[in-house]
């Protein structure tokens, strides 16, 4: 079988043709990426530091970035730290506890100058199903989001003497 040239041809071009039609229905079929128009509603995906107790939760969509930052926590409050590489007009948060519940969203204190760190003191998330939703403005768009509320803990496997 490997003495025939056409079966040793179709084995050769085989990968390559695979190759040129995977990249070419890409370049057809995904969405192009375009710039944020004023006025426009955009969400914002959670990266996958949010559903652990890593203590930061990033969010994020295109190379529109927020980082959430737990600072510190006590039975009764959390205060998250809210960290944006483009300066913010505004910024809204709410802790939903449990399903169903609503909460009014609570508008975040802007630290500085330059409207790139925001801080909000919320109540601590009562169970593990606790989520929290998020709203910012920046030129005119809004960006919003959602994650769980797990990250606002920070645990870490290494014990006090290790860290």
């Amino acid at each position: 079988m490997l003495k025939n040239k056409h079966v040793i041809a179709a084995m050769l071009v085989a990968p390559i043709l695979a190759l040129i039609a995977y990249f070419g229905v890409d370049l057809a079929v995904s969405e192009k990426p375009h710039a944020a128009k004023e006025g426009e509603t955009y969400k914002l995906a959670a990266d996958s530091n949010c559903r652990y107790t890593s203590g930061i939760c990033s969010l994020e969509n295109g190379d529109f970035k927020l980082k959430l930052r737990s600072e510190s926590l006590s039975d009764s409050e959390v205060v998250l730290k809210l960290t944006s590489e483009y300066p913010l007009e505004g910024a809204k948060i709410s802790l939903i506890q449990k399903e169903g519940d609503r909460s009014n969203p609570v508008d975040m204190d802007v630290n500085g100058t330059n409207a790139k760190e925001w801080w909000v003191d919320l109540p601590a998330p009562n169970s593990e199903d606790s989520e929290i939703h998020l709203v910012v403005k920046s030129d005119g768009t809004l960006y919003y989001g959602e994650t769980t509320a797990v990250f606002v803990e920070y645990k870490t496997l290494l014990n006090k003497e290790q860290q």
